[in-house]
């Protein structure tokens, strides 16, 4: 009998000792990506160029690194604050925590090495170690072509330092935990040749992470059934807004647009009159960061618009807009 109890004992012991061992390895030793690549990256004007055009125009960091207009259709980025941070982001939003974006500005990761911002970026994983939350998009930046990433890096080394104090992220149980399951090592895409029009939507479709905001999306998890078919709402002053479907059903996604009416689409932000329309509470509102997506080439619209075609359909209907009522 005290054999028996003795084994029950044991038992009972491991049961509690083995998940407590687990949480800690998790905490302890994930997330493992690696170090941080030892690099110093050459700044020239073309990488300048090129990282300027992907942080403003592609991969739109600059959107959630900065401060935003309110009052102005798509609550574009005020410029004066260009990767400064601070944008809240929390479980009224359908997040697992309360996160901020980071202040990208020489003031605030100065003392990062190339190579540490390189992790960031195509990882997930700061300076420290410690992970981040995937409101900033790793899991689509980590198949960025490292040229890609490399200009990126140039410039945001260029930007004006902005002093200014972002507070620390806070992850709700489980999440503080998964969180340190979620980034994963590199996987880079090459920039496909420049004739080659699908690769090169494909490519640009992927690293401006555009199925984020375009898939249903709920405390951590998306739902993938309904992958790109729109369907995240997003608070906006005045209502909420829901992602559009953006597969090619010809009745609830875009598949009767044209290619000449998708890059329109995006091009009626270039003019500034466009880009700054005021909208008051309750009129029609949008978080696509249109004046961002807009200063894209005609050929890159294109070639996004080609890669979109070949997406399978969705039949799921969105409300675009809700007034508060």
């Amino acid at each position: 009998m005290k054999k028996i109890l003795k084994m029950l004992g044991i038992l009972l012991l491991s049961l509690l000792l083995i998940p407590l061992i687990i949480l800690a390895y998790v905490k302890i030793a994930l997330p493992n990506v690696g170090p941080a690549p030892e690099m110093t990256i050459e700044r020239t004007p073309a990488r300048l160029e090129r990282g300027a055009y992907l942080a403003k125009t592609v991969m739109v960091c600059m959107d959630c690194h900065s401060k935003r207009i309110p009052g102005q259709f798509s609550l574009p980025m005020d410029f004066s604050t260009l990767g400064q941070g601070g944008e809240r982001f929390d479980q009224s939003q359908g997040f697992p925590g309360v996160y901020y974006s980071a202040n990208i500005t020489p003031a605030g990761i100065g003392s990062w090495t190339d190579g540490e911002i390189y992790r960031a970026i195509t990882t997930g994983v700061r300076k420290s170690g410690k992970p981040i939350f995937p409101v900033m998009p790793y899991h689509a930046y980590r198949h960025a072509d490292p040229e890609d990433v490399k200009s990126v890096i140039v410039f945001l080394r260029s930007l004006k330092p902005i002093e200014n104090t972002v507070p620390p992220p806070s992850s709700d149980f489980p999440m503080n935990f998964i969180l340190n399951t979620i980034p994963k090592k590199a996987e880079p895409m090459q920039i496909p040749p420049a004739g080659d029009s699908l690769a090169n939507g494909r490519y640009l479709f992927t690293i401006a992470a555009c199925y984020d905001c375009h898939t249903p999306y709920d405390k951590g998890k998306y739902d993938e059934n309904l992958a790109l078919a729109g369907g995240r709402t997003f608070p906006v002053p005045g209502g909420s807004v829901t992602s559009a479907n953006i597969t090619p059903d010809k009745e609830t996604g875009i598949g009767t647009w044209t290619r000449d009416l998708f890059i329109s689409r995006f091009a009626y932000y270039r003019d500034s009159v466009n880009a700054h329309r005021v909208v008051n509470p309750g009129e029609l509102q949008s978080i696509m960061p249109w004046t961002l997506y807009g200063n894209m080439t005609d050929t890159d619209l294109a070639n996004i618009y080609a890669y979109i075609q070949t997406i399978q359909p969705i039949k799921h209907l969105v409300v675009k807009f809700k007034p508060k009522t």
